[in-house]
């Protein structure tokens, strides 16, 4: 009984010896260990960034896109949306648009002039300016589209290497702390709770730290890509519309 009653006394006198905030322990870590997570905020301050950045970029560009698209399908001519086009610039159907309003103005130019080579007499009425390349008209859709999706994609690697990356470097401090507990009682030539239980803590703050780094990272990539499939999406069906009007209108 007298065995037990030292061996309880030990166990409840013993985290007195490294009882403390997460605060503390970060302070007492090691210097390597305190580099680890130094490396860990850095990755974490610049993703929480981004994904604040992207939340504002992406509501904007579906707030415009729906504005645009409203001005689009009520305005009866293309010059008309154009001229809208300058207060709607952070929408990527904008970017979509102006491509290929761009090459459509350039085959009716072009177009014209063939058929038109001369208007000597301003009696003679012009024939019609017709577009005689849709496929043309198309890939710069497509082009623009690309370079639309590229944008909105700016910055989402640095999530995802955020997410894959920060675990394991939370897992090498934690490695470290582990290495350090035992070099800590090799030297001492003995072990006990109160010795060990400092670098067991702070290797698992650096765990702990890898994964508030991961985990956020990982959401808000998931998040963002699936928000711009959507955005996407949307520049398809536009890019299918405008080819429409297009060779109803014009061919």
């Amino acid at each position: 009984m007298l065995s037990w009653g030292l061996s309880i006394c030990m166990l409840m006198q013993q985290p007195l010896a490294f009882r403390g905030s997460v605060v503390d322990l970060i302070k007492t870590a090691s210097p390597l260990v305190k580099g680890v997570l130094l490396i860990l905020l850095f990755f974490s301050i610049v993703s929480w960034t981004i994904m604040a950045d992207k939340y504002r970029l992406i509501k904007r560009a579906k707030r415009q896109s729906r504005d645009f698209l409203r001005i689009f399908r009520k305005s009866g001519k293309f010059s008309e949306v154009n001229a809208v086009c300058q207060n709607l610039k952070h929408s990527p159907l904008v970017g979509l648009f102006l491509a290929a309003f761009n090459e459509l103005n350039y085959q009716l130019r072009t177009s014209y002039l063939k058929v038109n080579p001369e208007r000597v007499e301003s009696s003679v009425k012009p024939k019609k300016m017709s577009v005689y390349n849709l496929d043309s008209i198309n890939r710069a859709l497509q082009r623009a589209s690309m370079v639309e999706v590229n944008k909105l994609e700016r910055s989402l690697n640095f999530l995802a290497t955020t997410a894959s990356v920060s675990p394991f470097i939370g897992l090498f401090g934690t490695v470290m702390g582990i290495v350090s507990a035992f070099q800590a009682i090799g030297l001492r030539g003995t072990a006990n709770l109160a010795m060990v239980a400092p670098g067991i803590s702070e290797a698992l703050v650096a765990t702990a730290g890898g994964l508030l780094a991961a985990i956020p990272a990982v959401i808000g990539y998931n998040h963002f890509l699936n928000k711009i499939k959507i955005l996407a999406s949307e520049m398809d069906d536009f890019s299918s519309e405008f080819i429409s009007i297009t060779e109803r209108n014009f061919t």
